[in-house]
């Protein structure tokens, strides 16, 4: 056996209660809460403890139990010097049985010792253990080979223990390995199915749009050269106006095509071109992060839906963006502050098509939204968990 392995721990797997049945667990609990028993009985059985002295074994076994239970936490942490001092004050507390006369606790605290050691610790400091015990056993036994059999006892039963303990957490890691290799076959897949999509959305929409935009602009150039009049100028300005349109909407696939690949510029950057466009003011508080596809594409679309509101409810309106980077969840508010030339009414809260569409699409993020006139403007309020 290499030297390493004298002194390397059990796994974590193994040492925790991941994966044990919960049958299991009640039957080792009562086999404890049994062998407990068992142990105070022949404590009294022995008539080493009366009078005064009566109440020492339930307190020895109150201050043992905390130590079992404190030593596999230690041993879950790997820390070697606390476990053996509290095995050693289980070993003291047996020694102190047999000085009093009670053997019987005295050899069930030092089996439990033995066993608890070798399922549990480093081979070289458990082999130590059962050592120092041995010694115990010696005394307890007026036989020539009792000891010699009960040490080999405890050994094999400890180390089968922990050989069923290392199984267990063997397949523990490899079943969590395998549930990890499904996650990340299912998000390639996700991922090619994402890409595949962009590339028709590309070969097709981004394509049309693009045609759309060349033979609106020879159509302005077109009209231009015309000759000039009422006529020219509303053709004129219904040409270039689909023509903005036409550069929006590509703009809008293009962004669409770099979220399904994954490729989408900081929210933050898209939110301050978007505010110059209709000269808002942007604000970013708290620390920047990357945000998943899902909330930073709720960000964008309310963000977008929201100058949209304004310019049509309140054109000239003075706006500002407020995106902040909070504990667990990403917040975005939208506020005018009042229309200088009234041209419509947003009416109350969840008015219009506009801010059902934002709602629906800050729920599918798992989200919410609030909006609403405050002073003499109105607020659109989202919250997204990140």
């Amino acid at each position: 056996m290499p030297g390493s392995r004298w002194t390397e721990w059990p796994t974590r797997e193994a040492l925790s209660r991941i994966g044990i049945p919960k049958a299991r667990i009640a039957l080792d609990m009562a086999m404890l809460l049994g062998l407990a028993g068992w142990a105070v009985y022949s404590s009294y059985a022995s008539g080493a403890f009366h009078g005064w002295s009566a109440v020492l074994p339930p307190l020895g076994l109150a201050g043992c139990a905390a130590a079992v239970m404190r030593f596999h936490l230690t041993t879950l942490a790997n820390r070697l010097l606390p476990s053996l001092g509290l095995l050693a004050v289980l070993c003291a507390v047996g020694a102190g049985s047999f000085a009093a006369g009670a053997d019987v606790p005295a050899v069930v605290l030092w089996i439990s010792c033995c066993v608890m050691a070798m399922a549990r610790m480093p081979l070289a400091a458990a082999l130590g253990t059962v050592a120092v015990q041995f010694v115990g056993f010696v005394l307890t036994d007026d036989s020539r080979w009792g000891a010699w059999v009960t040490t080999a006892a405890v050994m094999l039963a400890g180390y089968s223990l922990r050989l069923d303990a290392h199984a267990k957490g063997t397949g523990y890691r490899l079943l969590a390995q395998e549930r990890a290799a499904r996650e990340a076959e299912a998000t390639s897949a996700a991922l090619a199915e994402r890409a595949r999509i962009a590339r028709e959305i590309h070969d097709v929409l981004a394509h049309s749009l693009s045609a759309q935009l060349v033979h609106l602009e020879a159509a302005r150039l077109q009209i231009e050269r015309g000759p000039e009049g009422p006529f020219r100028d509303k053709i004129l300005e219904r040409v270039v106006a689909a023509r903005a349109m036409a550069r929006e909407g590509l703009a809008e696939t293009r962004q669409a095509l770099s979220a399904l690949r994954g490729e989408m510029a900081p929210v933050e950057d898209y939110l301050r071109e978007l505010a110059a466009a209709d000269g808002a003011r942007t604000e970013v508080t708290g620390e920047r992060r990357r945000l998943p596809a899902e909330a930073s594409q709720a960000v964008r679309r309310v963000a977008q839906e929201a100058l949209t509101n304004v310019r049509k409810h309140a054109p000239g309106a003075e706006v500002r963006i407020v995106l902040a980077y909070l504990e667990g969840e990403i917040a975005l508010e939208v506020r005018d502050f009042g229309a200088r030339q009234k041209t419509g009414d947003l009416m109350a809260s969840g008015a219009g098509y506009g801010l059902l569409g934002m709602r629906e699409r800050a729920e599918l993020a798992g989200g919410t939204l609030d909006a609403g006139p405050e002073g003499e403007g109105f607020v659109v309020r989202l919250r997204v968990p990140v």
